[in-house]
């Protein structure tokens, strides 16, 4: 196992080069100069990422981080605990949201299992740390030890991926009570109180939100976290899915690929990833505007403007799911247009 360091130091810089070439190559695309927008933005990110390699991204793959959470003991969420693992085997059998928007989008969905209660879910590729995370109202979600070991094999599994031949990787996450230790994550890790960053989740009665503060604000206290030290922040009052996704991001981009980040839990664990990793930055495509409390906070730190509300909140990647016609879209327009020379329009 390699250790964290050596692998964000594979992270190399975009391809300048390769960005000049393709936005010279839409400024000469047969359209008004600059009108398809952030489009154009985003062929112009994607091809610096592929450098000399074509501007496609033939294999594509979801990957959706599922554990449980002690702090769900807490009443911070109506769902019932045993949805996560209902759900999971709903995603690998190709029924749930993001099964079915990935099956859209000619992606693949893996749904790794980093700490769901219960026995071993078949479809699943399991990596179970333990039996859910500890209750980060009283104590760690789980040692640094843990922590630091699930980010390298998350790591080590996205680069190994990439070796055969995965071209774009997408983030998601299941995990009932999950929104409360991200919210944590994220008021420590930009400073914000936890009332800006703690929200409804799934369908918590608006009268019970107090309460769901006043479980993250006891977990930043009872565990002080070390908010320079984002692998601290994680073990302290994260979850096995956060750590995880924040694995996966850091692969991607030793690996040199793209990451599509899906919503607020995602975010979460980019700004712990950036942290550890700020040459990560360059790879991240941010697909939706989560509908949750303290999203545009976690945005606003890590300096990312989405490509669509729709006011989703399922988690699952269903968002980045949904982003990935997308970035096949810009790819077309880069590789497909043709020019205003070759039209024999002279502006």
């Amino acid at each position: 196992m390699a250790s964290l360091a050596n692998i964000i130091r594979q992270i190399a810089e975009p391809d300048a080069e390769a960005a000049r070439a393709a936005a010279e190559r839409l400024d000469s695309l047969v359209k008004p100069l600059g009108s398809l927008g952030r489009l154009e933005q985003l062929a112009v990110q994607l091809a610096s990422i592929r450098g000399k390699a074509p501007l496609k991204f033939p294999s594509k793959e979801i990957l959706v981080m599922a554990a449980d959470h002690g702090v769900w003991h807490e009443g911070v969420t109506p769902s019932p605990q045993v949805v996560t693992a209902i759900q999971a085997v709903n995603i690998v059998q190709g029924k749930a949201g993001v099964s079915v928007l990935a099956r859209n989008a000619g992606a693949q969905v893996t749904l790794v299992d980093c700490g769901i209660l219960g026995p071993d879910i078949p479809g699943t590729l399991n990596h179970k740390v333990a039996q859910g995370t500890g209750n980060i109202a009283t104590g760690p979600a789980m040692t640094r030890e843990q922590a630091e070991s699930l980010l390298i094999w998350s790591a080590e599994r996205v680069i190994a991926k990439a070796e055969s031949g995965l071209s774009l990787l997408a983030v998601g996450e299941l995990g009932m009570a999950n929104t409360t230790p991200a919210a944590a994550m994220v008021a420590v890790l930009t400073g914000a109180a936890s009332a800006q960053t703690v929200g409804l989740g799934a369908n918590l009665p608006p009268e019970r939100l107090a309460h769901k503060i006043s479980v993250v604000e006891k977990a930043i206290a009872v565990n002080q976290p070390d908010a320079a030290d984002a692998l601290d922040v994680m073990a302290k009052v994260g979850g096995f899915e956060l750590v995880g996704m924040a694995g996966a991001m850091i692969g991607a981009a030793a690996a040199g690929i793209p990451v599509v980040l899906d919503g607020f839990l995602s975010y979460a664990s980019a700004l712990a990833a950036c942290q550890m990793a700020p040459a990560l930055k360059p790879y991240l495509i941010p697909s939706h505007l989560s509908a949750e409390q303290g999203a545009t906070i976690a945005l606003e730190a890590l300096g990312l403007q989405p490509y669509f509300d729709l006011s989703l909140r399922l988690g699952e990647g269903s968002g980045a799911a949904l982003a990935l016609p997308l970035i096949d879209a810009a790819c077309a327009v880069h590789n497909e247009m043709a020019t205003l020379a070759e039209c024999q329009i002279a502006l």
